[in-house]
């Protein structure tokens, strides 16, 4: 029987939950989610995870927020000048786009007074615990999907780490 190897190819359905229960991303009624195992394509705790694990596999992992998507930093919360919303209102909970040399960001929104707004760019899974349900559903030396993200997230927004 076949297991996972790094550089291989895997095809998983997956369940995200926080520590507390809530569904944070699922691949029900969706394509697995496909990646290179081994290769950092994403989060390090379910990168690892699959290695070593066989066809139709299935397991509960624990990943603290360092296997997965980091510690809040609090160098990622910056504050702009009002004007730089051109008279647009925003309030605090929004996300907005941002575009920098690597390409488009998103960051949410956390004050806004007259002169400034703070915009928090961490991910909205840093600093949490998380729990998958992962089954591996398929394993191959070529990748077997188009290449791109499976999430709804659009593309380079980081929405699932693999787009």
């Amino acid at each position: 029987m076949s297991h996972v190897k790094k550089g291989q190819f895997v095809q998983v359905h997956y369940t995200g939950r926080l520590e507390d229960g809530t569904i944070f991303d699922s691949s029900e009624g969706r394509q697995p989610l496909e990646f290179q195992a081994g290769e950092g394509q994403v989060i390090p705790g379910l990168d690892n995870a699959v290695l070593g694990m066989a066809l139709n596999d299935e397991k509960k992992v624990l990943i603290s927020a360092d296997d997965a998507y980091g510690q809040l930093r609090e160098d990622l919360k910056r504050q702009f000048p009002a004007s730089m919303l051109g008279g647009e209102e925003v309030t605090p909970g929004q996300n907005l786009w941002f575009n920098t040399p690597r390409g488009p960001i998103q960051g949410k929104v956390l004050a806004v007074d007259a002169d400034t707004f703070t915009v928090d760019f961490n991910h909205p899974l840093a600093g949490k615990n998380l729990e998958f349900d992962i089954k591996v559903v398929g394993i191959s030396d070529h990748p077997t999907q188009r290449m791109g993200c499976a999430c709804s997230a659009p593309s380079g927004s980081g929405g699932c780490s693999t787009c």
